[in-house]
């Protein structure tokens, strides 16, 4: 032993120890993320490294607390809360008495805002569901998109006050987390419509995923309408020609700028929209587009920005707003989290020109991103009977109304 040196035991002990903690390490670092995981693919770069999805506040916001003072909007609209209290408040849907029904993803719950008494009332409606995102109304029932099922409710207007639990109606849908909660809407063909995203960021699926499904109301028949979809969570119809438009997010990881989100037009059965081959319309992806030209698939009729989370929109056909806006979408952009500068968290109102493609796309509400963080998100645009439409913020758990001139909301909340 040469001056002060450990025992040979006592350092093979402490040298075994520390490579042991190295090797628990090494394994822990290298534990595999679980499928679908949004991070699965992120860079080894420190400023990707930053970069994650954004977790909403746990509870819905109070309503002295909205941001509604930060929210702007054009000259000559207002924009009010509408109802307040709901959490992770997303889809929305309205029935023929006004009645205003709104979906979750993160909770388990479909609410109801109801006007009474001249006053607006917040329901839940059904409790119990798993990821009820999708709602949509048509003659008296209300169908319900959960995560891999769709449910209905017979008359649901006459059974606020004691409503039945859904009955099923489809349940032949994937059970994958990824892109697993959907957006439900009826077209002009009086056919139910649900997508079903891809199961991961990026990734190669099954003829099961990808893609935007109708079915008949009780939920037979269904049919592939629409391929090479990666995530819709909006779609609508045009009220010219009853062509469908749907919103598409782009994949993550290939840059900070791209691939941008889509909006995507629907001209025949069948058409195949690219992903996970071909994103924006002119990109081929770096791992799945070798052998693929993106001429082979359907392009975009235009782009939403660099993950701008394109969700709910709807053509609007009121008689509220300048005549400008007529037919024009009004589309709600819930925000970016991959990119280290946020784009979007807004609603824009996207002009078409005579050949149904994008002509130009202009703010309509503002605020919710504020110095590169989020005060409000937007998911889902909805068109009242009198030409107001109304915006949900899962961030806050909020609905507001939006109108045009000295309209005022009736009943107060």
């Amino acid at each position: 032993m040469v001056g002060h040196s450990l025992p040979r035991s006592i350092w093979l002990a402490g040298a075994f120890l520390g490579i042991s903690t190295l090797v628990a390490s090494a394994q822990q670092a290298a534990q595999p993320l679980p499928p679908g995981s949004a991070l699965i693919g992120r860079p080894d770069s420190e400023a990707a490294q930053k970069l994650a999805p954004v977790a909403p506040p746990p509870l819905p916001a109070a309503p002295d607390k909205l941001p509604i003072a930060k929210l702007k909007v054009p000259a000559g609209f207002n924009i009010e809360v509408y109802a307040a209290g709901m959490a992770n408040a997303r889809s929305l849907a309205v029935g023929d008495k006004g009645t205003v029904f709104v979906g979750s993803r993160l909770v388990d719950k479909v609410y109801a805002i109801v006007n009474k008494d001249g006053k607006r009332e917040v329901k839940v409606l059904a409790s119990g569901l798993y990821r009820p995102n999708g709602v949509a109304f048509h003659n008296g029932t209300l169908y319900i998109a959960e995560l891999s099922k769709i449910s209905k409710i017979d008359n649901v207007e006459s059974v606020l006050d004691n409503p039945p639990k859904p009955t099923v109606i489809y349940d032949d849908l994937p059970k994958d987390e990824a892109h697993g909660w959907k957006f439900i809407a009826v077209g002009p063909d009086n056919k139910l419509y649900v997508p079903v995203g891809q199961p991961g960021n990026n990734v190669l699926h099954d003829d099961a995923h990808g893609q935007i499904r109708r079915m008949n109301l009780d939920g037979t028949g269904a049919e592939v309408v629409a391929l090479g979809v990666r995530n819709s969570v909006g779609f609508d119809w045009n009220p010219e020609n009853k062509q469908m438009y749907f919103t598409d997010n782009g994949r993550d990881w290939m840059s900070e700028d791209v691939p941008q989100d889509e909006l995507n037009r629907i001209t025949k059965v069948g058409e195949d929209f690219g992903a996970p081959y071909c994103y924006q319309g002119d990109i081929p992806d770096p791992e799945f587009g070798w052998g693929h030209s993106c001429s082979e698939f359907t392009p975009p009729v235009g782009l939403m920005g660099p993950h701008a989370a394109a969700l709910g929109f709807r053509f609007y056909t009121g008689g509220m707003f300048p005549k400008a806006y007529k037919n024009a979408i009004i589309l709600a952009r819930h925000g970016s989290w991959n990119r280290s500068k946020k784009f979007g968290g807004d609603v824009v109102v996207v002009k078409l020109d005579k050949e149904g493609k994008v002509k130009s796309i202009e703010p309509l509400i503002t605020g919710f991103l504020d110095n590169n963080s989020y005060v409000g998100r937007p998911v889902d645009v909805l068109q009242l009977k009198d030409g107001s439409i109304l915006v949900s913020d899962d961030w806050n758990g909020a609905v507001y109304r939006v109108s045009y001139g000295k309209s005022k909301v009736a009943a107060k909340q």
